[in-house]
């Protein structure tokens, strides 16, 4: 299998994080979403919505969106199980991926696009940016890209996006209260691993959110997820640590020549 993927994206994180649970090999193919790599022709032809992770299989067919994936992997794969065998169970487990996917994703984006994207985006022309969102599928990755090249989040807005993401917080408090260790069914499931990438940024953005004080029961879960071998192999680095390291490589890198040189 080829994973196509982001290392900062909260997305192909999760899904880093399944196949090292599953302990499967793939094919490790990062792409630049400073360059819009996930906006060419062959790129789309794999996910047509023109975000990461898409996963290519063996048999040359592709797979998107990340809860579909990882689900897809259980299926394939179902040793050790990531799902809850009782069905309810399973049922509350995709309405909790849904509700991280439409509550918590948005907030972190505005988080993570002010510094991973929107400096490069602001240096683009009219022109440039005209043609960047020719390329772009969806209107509510058009609106986001036009946002940061033109209107960059302000600091107000950057701090309400970080208070409605930690309501992730509060809502597993609630769950692993009634579930134990985690979050759902009392094993670890494709559940925890929707929050994982969430509950790691928050850690970087406000880690005393994430303090025995506040949340002791998010906090067991975080020493937990973290002592999971599988945790280390899927790679979350710290994402001011990536985007130096991003940055040191580029002042490294020749110049592009430019035309008539």
């Amino acid at each position: 299998m080829k994973l196509y993927h982001g290392w900062l994206s909260s997305a192909s994180r999760r899904v880093r994080l399944c196949l090292a649970e599953k302990g499967l090999a793939y094919e490790s193919i990062p792409i630049d979403m400073g360059k819009q790599e996930h906006h060419s022709p062959a790129y789309l032809a794999m996910n047509p919505n023109g975000v990461v992770p898409a996963l290519r299989l063996d048999n040359g067919a592709s797979l998107y969106e990340s809860s579909t994936i990882c689900e897809y992997l259980d299926d394939l794969h179902p040793q050790p199980p990531l799902r809850p065998a009782d069905a309810y169970d399973r049922a509350v487990m995709r309405n909790f991926v849904r509700w991280t996917d439409e509550k918590s994703l948005p907030h972190l984006l505005v988080l993570n696009w002010s510094i991973a994207l929107q400096p490069g985006a602001s240096q683009w022309s009219d022109a440039q940016l005209k043609e960047r969102l020719a390329r772009i599928p969806t209107p509510e990755r058009r609106e986001a890209w036009t946002r940061i090249a033109r209107q960059p989040y302000t600091d107000e807005e950057k701090a309400v996006a970080l208070e409605k993401l930690l309501a992730l917080l509060g809502k597993m408090e609630a769950m692993l209260a009634d579930n134990g260790d985690w979050l759902v069914g009392g094993a670890y499931s494709l559940a925890d691993i929707a929050a994982v990438p969430f509950v790691a940024r928050i850690a970087e953005l406000a880690p005393d959110a994430v303090s025995h004080d506040r949340c002791p029961r998010t906090a067991g879960w975080w020493a937990r997820v973290q002592q999971r071998p599988a945790f280390a192999l899927a790679r979350f680095d710290r994402f001011d640590a990536a985007l130096r390291q991003r940055d040191a490589a580029a002042a490294l890198s020749p110049a592009p020549a430019r035309a008539g040189s």
